[in-house]
């Protein structure tokens, strides 16, 4: 028999989508401002009407069960659909507010994202912004991310990309390394030094070294006796430490080449780039809040 909907219950399932996001009743019960018992019973009465357990709980944190997981998903969908509603009928012009959620890798976060950020809080002081930083994949439609920025093309068809830029790339050593092992003058010599290899954490794979040579475009491919994973900043200060040469994006380095920490080598073969894009799902009614965040970034961006 199917069960009357309670009003009361929405409340309950607002408390109970924000534990799960947290993964904390009293983080959840801090951010809401009620007490962390509240919430608790919130969640047990769900559970009861529900006739299933939503979380594991233990003395330190909370997890969601598979039952908690699939009725999170459903709730967390059904909630947006209500806040698209209520902006679909207030208006395109609502203030910016809320939750905005975002995903960056490390180097972008680090050296183009983060800058930029202040700019745009000082702008929109109603939105609330959370900044998963990391190279690991995430699902982030399904993890509940409204944006991720992602180096190359979408990797989902639900996914509409938004060009940020094209990054320029160069090879790079400290003057040490190349006062010991000698500077490469060509592609060929490279087999000779010691080329630091970065480990792409999507595929497990070492991200191959690209160049130009009088208009074709190389892809070199090597094996190295140290491979860094997950940091591709590791990648960098072992360059600097005076390990061997490693190719990066000038953006990343441009401080370490001013300070002569790093020297860039093989100017001949550059000119290829790397693109990273603004992904969101194409088929997700765009918040105030988002549509104001692309807009800035790529703006910011591009100029």
């Amino acid at each position: 028999m199917a069960r009357n909907f309670d009003p009361v219950q929405l409340g309950s399932i607002e408390l109970f989508c924000k534990a799960a996001e947290l993964a904390n009743f009293t983080a959840a019960a801090r951010v809401l401002g009620i007490t962390p018992a509240a919430v608790s019973r919130s969640v047990g009465r769900l559970e009861a009407r529900l006739g299933v357990r939503l979380f594991v709980r233990s003395t330190r944190l909370i997890r969601l069960t598979d039952d908690g997981e699939v009725y999170y998903e459903q709730c967390r969908q059904a909630l947006q659909k209500i806040k698209d509603a209520e902006q679909a009928i207030s208006g395109t012009q609502s203030k910016p507010s809320g939750l905005l959620r975002i995903s960056t890798p490390t180097t972008y976060g680090h050296y183009r994202l983060l800058p930029l950020l202040p700019k745009f809080m000082a702008k929109y002081p109603d939105v609330t912004l959370e900044l998963h930083i990391s190279n690991r994949n995430i699902d982030f439609i399904e993890e509940g991310y409204d944006l991720a920025i992602r180096l190359g093309v979408a990797p989902d068809s639900r996914l509409i990309a938004r060009k940020l830029e094209d990054v320029s790339l160069g090879v790079f050593a400290s003057p040490s390394y190349l006062q010991k092992h000698g500077v490469p003058r060509d592609l060929k010599a490279l087999e000779q030094h010691q080329c630091i290899q970065f480990v792409l954490p999507s595929t497990g794979r070492s991200m191959p070294w690209i160049f130009q040579q009088e208009g074709r475009n190389i892809d070199f491919n090597f094996t190295s006796r140290m491979r860094v994973q997950e940091d591709i900043l590791g990648c960098v200060n072992y360059a600097k430490a005076g390990g061997g040469l490693f190719q990066i994006y000038h953006f990343i380095v441009k401080n370490e080449v001013e300070r002569g920490e790093l020297k860039e080598v093989l100017t001949d073969y550059a000119g290829r780039t790397r693109c990273f894009n603004l992904l969101y799902p194409q088929n997700r009614h765009l918040s105030t809040r988002v549509r104001c965040f692309v807009d800035f970034l790529i703006n910011e961006i591009q100029r």
